[in-house]
């Protein structure tokens, strides 16, 4: 082979290789910077033990108003600058969230999480807890904690990481075993048939099994949406299968709900997430394609 024609090839080679090393490293979009520049706020109140679901009320008997959007002048939601990488922190103080200002559908969301040590009230003597939520629309505050969107959970709580909780008149489909009512919680099973969790019947379903990290340590959580369906995914393993996304109209219609703002709640404690990333999809990956047959 003649020198001219071999340094070709090797520069065409390397072009290549640059090339598809560059398409790989743009699948994966980054949503945590320094600035939260993707993000907005929404907080509502500083919920006490004793909350009904009733707006609260002030000494007077006056409805006392959210605190809203982009007011975060205590900043529950921060980010701290890590040799790593920037890590969101989210103190947990005010009930409330951290939207997405773009609307996401068919994508593959995967983050990590860990706990810190503060907690408040209500939930100074309970678990600690957060939440994903996803295919959020509409205004904030519209369900039981006045707070969020409606939306479907992907919870994110201690020994509870991927269980599910409807929100507001959210409706969906999930692999499980049924409940027995107050007495048993829906467990999502990959065997089962899917069941109905909607307005009027189990609004909860427990994941199908406990895959969080040891304290002090990161949980690597990841949710799959495609087409109305969607996996939750702890440290690699699949802790839930959920299908047909909706949400129940005033008169009854179910509408689907398949795209949306993504949240992250602020639900009585400390939490921190890290490394942030969305990819789209073009199809359900051929690696999960089997939990929905």
């Amino acid at each position: 082979m003649n020198k001219k024609i071999y340094v070709a090839a090797i520069v065409a080679v390397a072009l290549i290789t640059l090339q598809f090393s560059v398409q790989e490293s743009k699948e994966w979009v980054p949503l945590l910077d320094e600035d939260l520049t993707q993000w907005e706020t929404y907080l509502s109140y500083r919920h006490k033990a004793d909350y009904d679901g009733n707006i609260p009320m002030d000494a007077l008997g006056k409805p006392i108003p959210p605190i809203g959007y982009n007011r975060d002048s205590t900043h529950v939601f921060s980010v701290l600058k890590e040799p790593n990488g920037p890590v969101l922190k989210v103190s947990g103080e005010i009930y409330g969230c951290l939207f997405t200002r773009k609307s996401y559908e068919n994508y593959h969301l995967k983050l990590q999480v860990k706990w810190g040590d503060k907690k408040y009230e209500p939930r100074q003597d309970k678990l600690r807890d957060s939440g994903i939520l996803y295919h959020s629309i509409g205004e904030a505050g519209v369900e039981y904690w006045r707070s969020w969107m409606l939306s479907q959970e992907f919870q994110v709580m201690e020994g509870h990481m991927g269980d599910f909780w409807r929100q507001a008149n959210s409706a969906i489909d999930i692999r499980s075993f049924p409940s027995e009512g107050s007495l048993m919680s829906s467990v999502a099973d990959e065997t089962q048939p899917f069941r109905s969790f909607k307005e009027g019947s189990d609004g909860f379903c427990l994941r199908s099994a406990n895959f969080e990290s040891p304290a002090d340590e990161w949980t690597t959580l990841e949710l799959i949406s495609y087409g109305g369906k969607s996996l939750h995914i702890v440290n690699g393993h699949v802790v839930m299968v959920l299908k047909n996304s909706r949400y129940t109209r005033t008169d009854g219609e179910a509408v689907d709900m398949v795209k949306g703002r993504i949240q992250l709640q602020s639900e009585a404690a400390e939490v921190f997430y890290r490394d942030i990333q969305i990819k789209q999809l073009q199809s359900m990956p051929k690696a999960y394609q089997g939990f929905f047959e």
